[in-house]
């Protein structure tokens, strides 16, 4: 028999040596011996990366830091503090501070455009389609102060991040095909007159609901008005309502 090794016919050896190279007495375990009733522990699984959420986070807080600094005083390692990441992290998903801002752009026309095609104003009557989008800006554009300060920034930069996406350019357009075919079905109804231009529309939607928000400081301290009161604000969502109706009128 080998020196060391004692066999037994259920119970496995260990042999240990001491420091000083002596056989110690063996150690004898048997397989038997551990509890069968201790549960098993698995090894933690990491948590796996979902880029989707990380680009999101990034975008969200990104958001933030244009509105507050502007594109020039924004700066990538404030937004990267603010989800406690590296500006490596930022880089990786975006490649630049530019590309951020135009992100930042598509996600929030994209946000927009993506609710107005929730509205269903294709299954209402042209009417009540108008005042349900009017109404609908007018709410948007007060609950989404970041929009349109985002927007007012890019007006500074005279567009030039806007041409760089054709994504904000298409998805703008389908604004103009929902609006174009509530018109067409207005003029056919004799509710509303015929040759309306869709963008004539729009800017005249648009034009009162984002001058409230754009302006609502300077406008409120020059002629002493509360624009975000309640009572005010539904003044004006009823007075847009109905203006756009009346131009619209055959």
């Amino acid at each position: 028999m080998p020196r060391g090794f004692l066999h037994c016919a259920a119970r496995p050896i260990i042999a240990h040596l001491c420091s000083d190279g002596r056989e110690p007495a063996m150690t004898i375990t048997s397989e038997l011996s551990a509890a069968p009733d201790e549960p098993i522990v698995e090894p933690r699984k990491s948590r796996k990366n979902n880029p989707e959420k990380t680009r999101e986070n990034i975008l969200q807080e990104a958001i933030v830091e244009f509105v507050q600094q502007g594109l020039s005083g924004a700066r990538v390692d404030a937004i990267a503090e603010r989800i406690h990441t590296s500006k490596r992290m930022i880089y990786y998903y975006f490649g630049s501070k530019e590309q951020l801002y135009v992100e930042v752009l598509e996600k929030l026309y994209g946000d927009i455009r993506s609710t107005e095609n929730r509205l269903h104003l294709a299954e209402l009557a042209p009417v009540e389609a108008i005042r349900r989008l009017v109404e609908f800006t007018f709410d948007h554009h007060d609950r989404n102060v970041d929009f349109v300060r985002i927007v007012s920034i890019e007006n500074i930069h005279n567009a030039e991040y806007v041409k760089r996406s054709d994504a904000i350019k298409a998805m703008n357009n389908t604004i103009l095909d929902s609006l174009g075919e509530i018109l067409r079905r207005g003029a056919e109804e004799g509710v509303f007159r015929a040759g309306l231009d869709p963008l004539d529309v729009h800017l005249l939607i648009s034009s009162f609901c984002f001058y409230r928000v754009s302006n609502r400081h300077t406008f409120g301290e020059i002629f002493q008005i509360d624009l975000p009161d309640e009572s005010i604000k539904q003044r004006h969502r009823e007075m847009i309502c109905e203006s756009v109706l009346r131009y619209l009128q055959a």
